[in-house]
């Protein structure tokens, strides 16, 4: 009976509710979308470095059909030396290591409030990370 002599609570009650699972239920569609958009931006920027690689293989490939690319390469790689040169060979002291790179320690987690949590819920921003 407190229902009939309120009849605008029970209006705006029905209607807060109604808005909360409206809005819950947007939340996972816009989040797959977000990440969809996502995922499409990071095969775009694969595939770009993907044709930047292809072209300088083909590139490299193209070269490969020159007798001057073939004499380099058998220089460089297999030592190679025409008749009357005389091939010198240097080498690195021992214990000498140059391709050793020091190792950084990995960053610390950074704390989060739950509302920053929720919102980056809310957002999206979780699924980047």
């Amino acid at each position: 009976m407190t229902l009939l002599r309120r009849p605008g609570a029970a209006v705006a009650t029905l209607l807060i509710f109604l808005m909360g699972a409206a809005f819950l239920t947007q939340v996972v569609p816009y989040r797959q979308i977000l990440d969809t958009q996502r995922q499409v931006a990071s095969a775009r920027s694969e595939l770009a470095a993907l044709e930047a690689d292809n072209a300088e293989l083909q590139a490299d490939v193209d070269a490969l059909q020159t007798d001057e690319e073939i004499e380099r390469l058998a220089r460089e790689k297999l030592g190679y030396v025409r008749p009357g040169e005389k091939a010198y060979v240097v080498l690195d002291p021992p214990g000498t290591d140059d391709d050793a790179e020091p190792v950084e320690p990995a960053p610390e987690p950074v704390e989060k409030t739950w509302v920053e949590n929720v919102w980056e819920f809310l957002s999206g921003a979780d699924l980047g990370s």
